[in-house]
C-alpha cells in the first residue's frame, strides 16, 4: 500500500537563537520593518518537560512568512558552526526590485552597518549584513525571467546527481555565471 504524500500549506517559521529578544525584535522592526506578531514564554519547554526558561519572538516577514527567536538565559552563551563557513548559513528574505535592493541598502548603511554587494549571481542580485546576534542575512531582487527559471528547474535533478557522484560542480547552469560575468541583468 503506497502512502499518501504529505501536503504541506508553507513554512509556519522557522527559529533561530537570539542573544536578546528585546534587541532582536527592535532591529527587524527598524531596519526590515517586521511586525512584531507574538512573543512566548515558558519555564518549562513543552516538549522535552525539561526546565529551561525562554522566550521566544515572532515576526512577520510578509505574505505569511514568520522568522521566530529564542532567548534562552540559562544556556551557554550562543555560537556558532565552526566547521561551517560564516557565509553558508543565513536568511534571505525577497524585495520587489532591484531599486529597492539599492534603497535597503543606504538604510542598512545609515544603521552603521556592514554591508557586502549587491553581487550578481546571474538570477538574482544579493546584499549582505548581519543582524545583532551575528545571523547573516541577505536581501534578494530577483533579475531572471521564466525561461531561465525553466531551464534551472530542468537541469537541476541531473546537476544534483552528478555532484553526488563527482562531489565537482557541475555545468549544466554553467550559463547562470556567464550572464554575471558578462554584466548582464545588473
Amino acid at each position: 500500500m503506497k502512502m499518501k504524500a504529505i501536503n504541506l500549506k508553507r513554512i509556519h517559521h522557522v527559529a533561530y537563537r537570539c542573544r536578546d529578544a528585546k534587541q532582536t525584535v527592535e532591529f527587524y522592526q527598524r531596519v526590515l520593518g517586521m511586525d512584531f506578531v507574538l512573543a512566548i514564554a515558558e519555564d518549562q519547554v513543552p516538549s522535552t518537560k525539561a526546565p529551561d526558561p525562554y522566550m521566544h519572538v515572532f515576526l512577520d516577514a510578509g505574505m505569511g512568512n514568520v522568522l521566530a527567536f529564542f532567548e534562552l538565559p540559562n544556556s551557554p552563551a550562543m555560537g556558532f558552526d565552526d566547521n561551517t563557513p560564516d557565509w553558508v548559513q543565513h536568511i534571505a528574505f525577497e524585495l520587489e526590485s532591484v531599486d529597492a535592493l539599492l534603497s535597503a541598502k543606504a538604510v542598512i548603511e545609515a544603521e552603521g552597518l556592514d554591508v557586502i554587494g549587491p553581487t550578481n549571481h546571474g538570477i538574482f542580485q544579493s546584499i549582505y549584513f548581519r543582524d545583532p546576534n551575528g545571523h547573516r542575512l541577505e536581501l534578494v531582487a530577483n533579475s531572471c525571467n521564466e525561461e531561465e527559471m525553466t531551464e534551472l528547474h530542468r537541469v537541476a535533478p541531473a546537476m544534483l546527481d552528478e555532484w553526488s557522484q563527482t562531489g565537482k560542480a557541475p555545468k549544466h547552469a554553467a550559463w547562470l555565471h556567464q550572464k554575471e560575468f558578462n554584466g548582464e541583468n545588473t
